[in-house]
C-alpha cells in the first residue's frame, strides 16, 4: 500500500501547489454537491407537472437515488484511488455524473428522472476528491484544506438555495440538469490539467480495511455526516412548499429569504469556528453546533404542527445553516486526520457512503413521511437522529487546533 506526503518546505503557510490543489479539488466536489443540491429547492414543487409526480414517496426517491448509488460506489472508488491513483478515478467518476445529468435533462416522466439521478450519483468521486486533497497537504494544514471542502459544501448549497429558483424561471428543470452535466464535463478538464499531480508515493504498511471499519473515533464521524445529512434531505422535501404556502412566496422568489439567511449564516459561523480551532476548543464548538441542530429539528417541528408566522420560519434556516456549515467544515478534516495514512481513501469512501446514505434515506423517508405522517414528522426523525449524535459526538477526542501533529489527548 502507498502513502504520500507533500514535499515542500513548512514556512507556516501552504504552499501555492497546496492551494491550488486544496482550491480545485474543493471544486470538484462541490459540483458533485451540485448536481443533489441544485433541484432541492424547486424539484419537489416542479414534480407535480410530470407524470407520476402526483406522489410524494416518488418525489422523494427522485431526490434521494442520487445518495443511494452513490452510496454503492464511495468504498470501491476509495480502495481503487489508493490503488490506481486518484485522477483517473475521479474523471471516470465525473464522466458518469454527466452522463446522468443529460439523462435526466432529456426526461419527460419522473421514472426517468429517477434513472438519470441513479446513473449521477453512480460517479462516486468524493473519497477520492477528499483521499486527494490529504495527499496534497501537510498534517498542520489539512484542517484548512478540509474546511474548503466542508466550506465548498456550505457553498454550493447555498449558491443552489439563492440561484436554483432564478435558474428554473430562466431554463426550466432540463436546462438545470443540462447545465450540471456541461460543469461536469468541463471539471474534466480542470482535473486533468489544472489539479497537480500527487507527490511522489512512499512505502506504507498496509492496513487491513475491517481495521478502518472499527475505528471508534471514524465511527462517530460516519454517524454524524449520516444523520447530518439524512436531516438535510428531508427537510427540502417540506420547506419550499411551506414558503410557498405560509409566507407566500412563489418558487421563483424564495431566493429572497435564501439569499440573506445564507450570507448571513457564513459570517456568524466563522468566528466560532476560528476560534475553536486556534484555541483547541474545536470539540466543544461541534458539540455546540450538533445542540444547535437539535434545536433546529425541536423548532421546526413545532412550526409544522402549529403554524406561525413565516418570519419565525427564515429565523430557523438561518440557525440550521449555522449549524450545518460548521458540521460540514469540521467533518473531512477529521476522517483525514484520524484515518490510518495508507487508507485515506477506503476511509473516506466509509465517509462518504454514510454520507450518500444520508442523503438517499432523507429523501425517500422524508417524501414517505410527509405523505402519510405530515410534515412535522420529519423533523420528529431529525430531532432523534440528532439526540443521538449528540450522544454519540460526546465521548470523541476533542480535536487539535491547527498545526497540531495528532489528535490530541481526550478532552
Amino acid at each position: 500500500m502507498l502513502s504520500t506526503s507533500p514535499a515542500v518546505e513548512d514556512d507556516g503557510r501552504m504552499s501555492r501547489a497546496e492551494v491550488r490543489a486544496s482550491l480545485s479539488l474543493a471544486s470538484i466536489f462541490a459540483l458533485r454537491m451540485l448536481g443533489m443540491f441544485l433541484i432541492l429547492p424547486v424539484f419537489a414543487v416542479h414534480a407535480k407537472s410530470l407524470p407520476g409526480g402526483d406522489s410524494a414517496t416518488l418525489v422523494g426517491l427522485a431526490m434521494g437515488i442520487y445518495g443511494l448509488t452513490q452510496s454503492f460506489g464511495q468504498i470501491p472508488y476509495g480502495v481503487a484511488s489508493d490503488k490506481v491513483g486518484r485522477k483517473p478515478v475521479i474523471i471516470a467518476g465525473l464522466a458518469l455524473f454527466a452522463l446522468g445529468s443529460f439523462v435526466a435533462a432529456a426526461a419527460h416522466t419522473l421514472a426517468w428522472v429517477i434513472v438519470g439521478r441513479a446513473i449521477q450519483g453512480a460517479g462516486a468521486i468524493s473519497a477520492a476528491v477528499t483521499a486527494f486533497i490529504a495527499d496534497t497537504t501537510r498534517e498542520e494544514h489539512r484542517t484548512k484544506a478540509m474546511a474548503m471542502v466542508g466550506g465548498s459544501i456550505g457553498l454550493t448549497f447555498a449558491v443552489s438555495l439563492v440561484a436554483a429558483p432564478v435558474l428554473y424561471r430562466l431554463i426550466g428543470m432540463s436546462g438545470l440538469f443540462g447545465l450540471t452535466g456541461i460543469l461536469s464535463v468541463a471539471a474534466i478538464f480542470v482535473v486533468a490539467y489544472v489539479v497537480p499531480a500527487a507527490p511522489k508515493a512512499v512505502l506504507a504498511k498496509r492496513v487491513p480495511f475491517v481495521d478502518v471499519l472499527k475505528n471508534r473515533e471514524l465511527m462517530r464521524l460516519n454517524y454524524g455526516v449520516f444523520a447530518l445529512h439524512l436531516t438535510q434531505m428531508a427537510m427540502f422535501v417540506v420547506v419550499p412548499s411551506a414558503l410557498v404556502q405560509l409566507a407566500g412566496l412563489p418558487l421563483a422568489e424564495h431566493w429572497k429569504v435564501y439569499l440573506p439567511v445564507v450570507l448571513l449564516s457564513f459570517a456568524v459561523m466563522l468566528p466560532p469556528l476560528l476560534a475553536g480551532e486556534k484555541r483547541g476548543k474545536m470539540k466543544q464548538v461541534f458539540l455546540g453546533a450538533i445542540g444547535l441542530m437539535l434545536l433546529v429539528q425541536i423548532g421546526f417541528g413545532l412550526f409544522f404542527a402549529h403554524p406561525m408566522h413565516w418570519v419565525f420560519l427564515v429565523g430557523l434556516l438561518l440557525a440550521f445553516f449555522i449549524a450545518f456549515n460548521i458540521l460540514e467544515a469540521c467533518q473531512p478534516s477529521l476522517v483525514s486526520r484520524m484515518a490510518p495514512a495508507a487508507a485515506k481513501g477506503s476511509a473516506l469512501g466509509v465517509y462518504n457512503t454514510l454520507q450518500a446514505l444520508g442523503l438517499f434515506c432523507g429523501g425517500a423517508l422524508g417524501g414517505w413521511m410527509k405523505q402519510h405522517l405530515g410534515g412535522s414528522s420529519v423533523f420528529v426523525l431529525g430531532a432523534v437522529l440528532t439526540i443521538a449524535w449528540l450522544i454519540i459526538a460526546a465521548g470523541m477526542k476533542n480535536l487539535p487546533r491547527r498545526g497540531a501533529a495528532s489528535a490530541s489527548a481526550s478532552a
